[in-house]
């Protein structure tokens, strides 16, 4: 058995509603918040950045596990907004959890899936008896251009899970991922912000990924979405996981405890892992949880995961409920000045 000992999530208490975006560049807000979903998105201080996120989401996700953090052999952290472009997070992260040297580190990017890329890592070295412990963690505070589409849902925020063997709270029975390369979103060396491809980010991109991914670990699990008590599908809005786990024949009712993106918006790496943190904070031994992430580029991991009668021992330090409800309203210039959006600044 391997599969998750611990884990822990981290979200900025500002908050930006989606309409006051709107009202600062003449739009519709109404119109836009029931067409994404999104309600409002949780947006960094000005002292926060996806490192500061990944170190306070893996310290609680060692409090919970209640490990030495020198047991850990491997560290990855998922970022597409990393502090440094040439400078690991990876490092900072082990240092401050003082997990000591010997160890494996790296930063992934792909998108918003470098978290769960972490994770599949982990579960590999783990299960080969390299490591005993390893640490993935997607972390974001991400980009979106003044006025542009994204800027309703990039947000910030991170979540991290340790995989091990021994205590298992969530047994990961299989993975299996689906990649192509399809350019539906992408920032060049030096752009500031992203670009995306509209429309066709939707059908060719994310539902055709999330989509074959959630297939193709039903078939490796050899198991129907009635198995499933809770799925998490990647969340850039709150209406296209919906719409994808409509397509697959969930309901609304497996969806809705992981579906955290109405709330604080699109945290990209850590969107997928922060609505399996949530499940995990409700669920009960026995459940079985479908969690498929979405990278733009493009490509999905999907993990098939059974609670395990251990999750009675271990609790949150904090839950997600309990981050999404601590929040502080901005409006846009506190937003601008602390998304470093003034070039002055």
């Amino acid at each position: 058995m391997a599969g998750i000992i611990g884990y822990g999530v981290s979200i900025p208490r500002f908050r930006i509603k989606t309409e006051e975006i709107a009202r600062v560049w003449g739009k519709n807000g109404a119109h836009i918040t029931s067409g994404l979903g999104v309600k409002e998105k949780a947006v960094a201080s000005i002292d926060e950045d996806s490192a500061t996120l990944a170190v306070e989401a893996s310290r609680r996700a060692v409090l919970m596990a209640g490990i030495d953090p020198q047991k850990i052999g491997a560290v990855y952290v998922g970022s597409e907004s990393k502090p440094y472009a040439v400078k690991p997070t990876a490092s900072i992260v082990a240092d401050a959890l003082m997990a000591g040297p010997d160890l494996m580190a790296a930063d992934y990017e792909f998108a918003c899936k470098a978290g769960t890329a972490g994770m599949q890592n982990c579960l590999g070295l783990v299960l080969s008896g390299m490591v005993d412990v390893g640490l993935a963690v997607g972390a974001d505070t991400a980009q979106g251009r003044p006025g542009d589409a994204l800027e309703f849902s990039a947000a910030s925020g991170g979540a991290a899970f340790l995989v091990g063997s021994k205590n298992v709270i969530a047994e990961i029975n299989c993975t299996y991922s689906f990649t192509t390369d399809t350019p539906d979103f992408w920032r060049r060396q030096h752009a500031e912000f992203p670009q995306h491809a509209g429309r066709f980010t939707g059908e060719p991109a994310y539902f055709r990924h999330v989509v074959s991914g959630a297939k193709g670990v039903m078939k490796k699990a050899k198991t129907k979405p009635e198995d499933y008590q809770h799925a998490v599908f990647h969340q850039p809005n709150g209406k296209f996981p919906e719409r994808a786990g409509h397509m697959l024949g969930f309901s609304k009712e497996q969806l809705q405890t992981g579906l955290v993106t109405p709330s604080i918006g699109n945290t990209y790496s850590g969107a997928s892992l922060i609505g399996l943190a949530a499940v995990l904070d409700e669920a009960k031994p026995g459940d079985r949880i479908l969690c498929v992430s979405y990278g733009s580029g493009a490509g999905s991991d999907g993990f098939d995961i059974t609670v395990t009668p251990e999750i009675k021992n271990k609790k949150p330090v904090v839950s997600v409920k309990q981050l999404v409800a601590d929040k502080q309203y901005i409006d846009y210039g506190l937003y601008v000045k602390h998304r470093r959006k003034l070039k002055s600044l």
